[in-house]
């Protein structure tokens, strides 16, 4: 009986059209994903504008409505989400499940207007989420939402711009998706203090030529070159040639950053077999990309923190060289930032990863010097 049950919230869905009857166990107001009071941020495909699709973290959904109540409706399987109800505390809501489509985000509210703050906090390249939509009480709807943010940032990075592990406790434990929390990654958290939004291109592994642990000769069918020009990151070439939003073109002309951090190098870098001229070549073809698409932003080139003794020092230089070349260039709105590596187990989180206690001494290192930078005070 679930099981059908699910079929008929599925079917309507996928129609833009949704009911509530005798027979069916859910009610209140449904609130569909075009409705033109709810605020969108991060590359999400809206080829099918009833359910929304992307896979990179960080992707926030932010709407205000009436009432007492709130429900959350997205695809099972979607994975895990930050939600912020007014200015209380955030907290995590799950879509893991199999039949988990339906999250209440908050019950017994005062009555009035109430704003909620949703953010996408893992790399879904396995869940492929969809947002569905919202369930209020009976007769209300949503109201106009408060504005975005008007500073804009563009975060380009890896599995620490991600969030990898940063809930983790343990250096030796690995991957998981209850531990990977983007909304306390450097990023998220530098982008608040910021008062800015943020719109992410990241994968773990990802690197500017290499990915992790790649060949020598480069990685040139998934590396961030090729990644940074889709809607969503395909791991396989081959998924880009199914119909979905993976095969999307990405239109820069959605979001014109003022400032873009690229914090790359570090899988390249991470094993031996690296080749440091090919490196610099794809950095560069990827700097290159990012100004034809973002002519007036600023564009800084990061060092993450997990790179040690000599890769760290090759690390610095070749991007102390990529952004000389691009000064000589005509390109003077290139600049450079370094992060410290991490300094000992009590910032270590899974895998040898950032943990959030990290995450917030990078935030603060960067936050002060993009207030510098972009003239934010």
């Amino acid at each position: 009986m679930k099981k059908f049950l699910l079929l008929i919230l599925l079917a309507l869905i996928s129609q833009g059209t949704f009911a509530f009857n005798k027979t069916f166990p859910l009610k209140g107001a449904f609130v569909s994903p075009a409705d033109k009071h709810i605020l969108y941020a991060g590359r999400i495909s809206f080829t099918h504008p009833e359910r929304p699709a992307w896979n990179y973290p960080g992707v926030q959904i932010v709407a205000a409505f009436e009432g007492t109540s709130l429900k959350m409706l997205a695809k099972p399987r979607s994975g895990y989400f930050m939600a912020q109800i007014d200015q209380a505390e955030p907290f995590k809501v799950a879509f893991r499940g199999e039949r988990d489509s339906v999250v209440t985000l908050a019950t017994a509210l005062p009555d009035g207007r109430h704003t909620v703050r949703l953010m996408y906090i893992i790399e879904g390249y396995e869940f492929f989420p969809e947002f569905w939509g919202f369930l209020l009480d009976e007769g209300r709807s949503l109201v106009e939402a408060p504005a975005l943010p008007s500073r804009k940032i563009e975060f380009i990075g890896n599995s620490i711009t991600c969030g990898y592990g940063n809930e983790g406790t343990d250096k030796f434990e690995h991957f998981e998706y209850e531990t990977e929390n983007h909304y306390y990654s450097y990023a998220s958290i530098a982008t608040r203090n910021l008062n800015a939004q943020h719109w992410v291109v990241a994968r773990s592994g990802i690197g500017a030529y290499r990915n992790y642990d790649g060949p020598k000769t480069g990685n040139p069918e998934s590396n961030m070159p090729v990644q940074y020009e889709y809607t969503g990151y395909a791991w396989k070439p081959e998924l880009r040639q199914e119909p979905t939003f993976l095969n999307e073109k990405w239109d820069f002309s959605r979001y014109q950053p003022d400032v873009v951090c690229i914090n790359l190098g570090t899988n390249d870098l991470s094993t031996p077999n690296y080749d440091l001229t090919l490196l610099k070549q794809s950095y560069k073809r990827l700097l290159t990309m990012v100004r034809q698409h973002n002519p007036k932003a600023k564009i800084v080139l990061l060092t993450g923190t997990m790179l040690y003794d000599e890769e760290q020092k090759i690390a610095i230089r070749l991007l102390d060289e990529v952004a000389d070349e691009a000064h000589q260039s005509g390109d003077q709105e290139v600049y450079r930032f370094d992060m410290p590596h991490i300094m000992g187990d009590a910032f270590l989180g899974n895998d040898w990863h950032p943990n959030i206690y990290q995450d917030e001494k990078m935030a603060g290192e960067l936050t002060a010097y993009l207030r510098g930078l972009m003239k934010w005070f």
